[in-house]
């Protein structure tokens, strides 16, 4: 959800991102977003159907500036992937672009039915929104 929100709203200010996502767990790879997922990102405007998941790798940290991450056990699982200090200081919980230094975690919303999505859609979407706050900031 958050590549989808994250690209659109950057497309809508002009901002020219890359964004992909990847997983520490490998155990989805090649699968769609779950379908709760989907509609939530419909509903709000956002398609999401042609991500795939695939696993999160060390080449990911020489492409890209900043490694977010939506929980603590995938924060220790990136930084041990990428390698050394200076790769592990890319990794960053997304949540701290909305609510700094406060290192919320976002819930998994796979057992909290629709609604959990919805929430999980709310929290992303303000991270999303102050990330690209602090680009604009420095542009």
């Amino acid at each position: 959800m958050a590549e989808g929100i994250l690209s659109d709203l950057a497309a809508t200010r002009g901002i020219e991102l890359t964004v992909d996502s990847a997983a520490t767990y490998p155990g989805h790879e090649g699968e769609a977003p779950d379908p709760r997922a989907q509609a939530e990102m419909k509903k709000r405007g956002h398609s999401i159907q042609r991500i795939r998941s695939r696993p999160l790798n060390r080449s990911d940290f020489d492409r890209f500036d900043r490694i977010f991450v939506m929980d603590k056990s995938n924060y220790h699982n990136a930084r041990a992937i990428a390698g050394d200090s200076s790769a592990a200081g890319k990794v960053e919980l997304f949540l701290n672009q909305a609510w700094p230094g406060k290192d919320l975690e976002v819930p998994d919303p796979y057992f909290g039915g629709q609604q959990g999505f919805e929430h999980v859609y709310t929290l992303l979407e303000r991270a999303c929104e102050a990330f690209l706050d602090s680009i604009d900031a420095h542009r």
